[in-house]
């Protein structure tokens, strides 16, 4: 009796033994990761906040210049007209129709060194106000949020902590996973005091944005260079295939539509490549005989069931097409499932694609509807979540931060990281975890190797740099 004793007591100690090991090793992994990722998020938080605030308030493309109602609405053709007149030497590239009655039209034109928006009074074709495109605050904090104005190593470094965020949000829920009380693992114990109740604050607000993290994560890595654009779009985007008979050209929607980094086309059709005019292809458009212009395709867009604000975007050569586009991660709609684009052959005026939010495949339809959450731009439910979801990321960043300064031994000339336990054991298993990782999202996969090696393998054998980063 007593031995049976003696072997449940050693099996209950040593698997409390083995629960401390992989608690100390998450906690050291939530640790390491924090200390790259921490920075990044704060950054995404604030700017991403800041975008969608100018967005609500000020717009992207003119959405909200406002105009005194008139009788009657002038053709397309004279409101481009004056946008061209007062702009000498541009090109036409694309109308954007009013969000609202007492709205202005916004015409884009190419000129020397970019493009201009050109904000037209419907009613009497009088140029309203005109600015360069996408080169205010809205676009200088966007490409902070994208590649900290450092180009393609910011789009890099982002994809790295977008990842690593996972890692951390993964092992804070693995520390946070309740023992023994549930209560405190989702109210926060508000009597505690210290370091105690900073880490209460962390867990419970850290746990309550978990979901809405990963997925706000997801989102931004599908557009990042390497997992987004050469793993997942690359998989799921629009197949051209679908236009029979349609010819094409050797450039993607990105490559036409999208103004520098800014993106003007769904996700799902970034990828794909364009239709050429010139062909007897494509289904019945415009009736036989009938003048293919602005005016006409808007009168087309209507009857296809387009309503409120959407754009025509214009050919630029004797190849290029009509295309009718409106989608909610450019402020036409709040509805990402009436996501529509349109492509209609110049010359003939048949329709030559036809792409709703019904054709995607199920990656693009997340994004679609991801796109639009992540940016806010569903609706004034969606603004309050954004805002209360940004402001809840600073504080478990610097929740974070607060613990780490508490705990740290003051005058310490380290890091002060959770210890590494010793004799972890399945260590191989990690290996493999980091393999796989390192498959489906590779810089993270690389990054976590590294890291990896660099705990393991050479912090033993280089006791000066054991001691800075212990």
């Amino acid at each position: 009796m007593a031995n049976s004793q003696t072997v449940g007591a050693d099996h209950s100690s040593a698997a409390k033994n083995l629960s401390q090991k992989f608690y100390f090793a998450a906690w050291r992994w939530h640790f390491y990761a924090g200390l790259y990722v921490i920075p990044f998020l704060i950054m995404l938080a604030i700017t991403g906040l800041s975008m969608m605030y100018i967005s609500v308030f000020d717009g992207r493309d003119g959405e909200y210049v406002s105009v005194p109602v008139g009788e009657t609405v002038q053709p397309i053709a004279v409101q481009t007209q004056a946008a061209l007149e007062a702009m000498p030497g541009s090109t036409l590239v694309e109308w954007i129709g009013p969000k609202a009655e007492d709205r202005a039209a916004v015409v884009r034109v190419a000129v020397e060194g970019g493009n201009r928006m050109i904000a037209v009074d419907p009613y009497s074709a009088d140029v309203v106000e005109t600015w360069d495109r996408r080169a205010g605050w809205y676009d200088f904090l966007q490409d902070i949020h994208g590649t900290l104005l450092i180009g393609t190593t910011g789009d890099r470094m982002i994809e790295i902590a977008a990842g690593l965020a996972i890692v951390l949000v993964l092992t804070g829920l693995y520390l946070w996973w309740p023992r023994d009380d549930w209560k405190s693992a989702f109210v926060p114990r508000l009597a505690a005091r210290g370091r105690a109740l900073w880490k209460s604050l962390h867990a419970v607000v850290g746990v309550y944005i978990s979901i809405l993290l990963v997925l706000f994560l997801l989102s931004g890595l599908s557009w990042a260079g390497i997992w987004g654009e050469r793993f997942v779009q690359a998989w799921s985007t629009f197949p051209a295939q679908k236009w029979e008979a349609v010819p094409l050209s050797d450039t993607t929607h990105a490559g036409h539509m999208n103004h520098g980094a800014t993106k003007d086309v769904p996700w799902a059709l970034e990828q794909t490549l364009m239709p050429e005019s010139g062909s007897d292809a494509g289904l019945t458009g415009l009736p036989e005989g009938t003048p293919v212009t602005g005016d006409s395709i808007a009168a087309l867009a209507r009857a296809l069931g387009y309503e409120g604000r959407f754009r025509i975007v214009f050919p630029r050569d004797d190849a290029g097409v009509y295309t009718i586009n409106q989608d909610s991660m450019s402020n036409d709609s709040h509805c990402p499932t009436c996501d529509r684009t349109v492509h209609i052959d110049q010359f003939t005026g048949k329709i030559l694609a036809d792409v709703g939010f019904a054709d995607y495949s199920l990656a693009g339809k997340s994004m679609a509807v991801g796109i639009a959450l992540h940016e806010g731009d569903m609706g004034l439910w969606n603004i309050v979540l954004n805002t209360l979801f940004c402001l809840s990321v600073i504080f478990v960043c610097v929740s974070g931060v607060v613990m780490w300064v508490k705990r740290r031994p003051s005058r310490a000339g380290r890091l002060s990281a959770p210890p590494l336990p010793a004799d972890l054991p399945f260590w191989k298993g990690a290996v493999l975890i980091g393999l796989f990782t390192s498959l489906a999202f590779p810089l993270v996969g690389i990054t976590l190797l590294a890291v990896l090696a660099l705990d393991v393998l050479l912090l033993s054998n280089l006791p000066l740099l054991k001691r800075a980063v212990s």
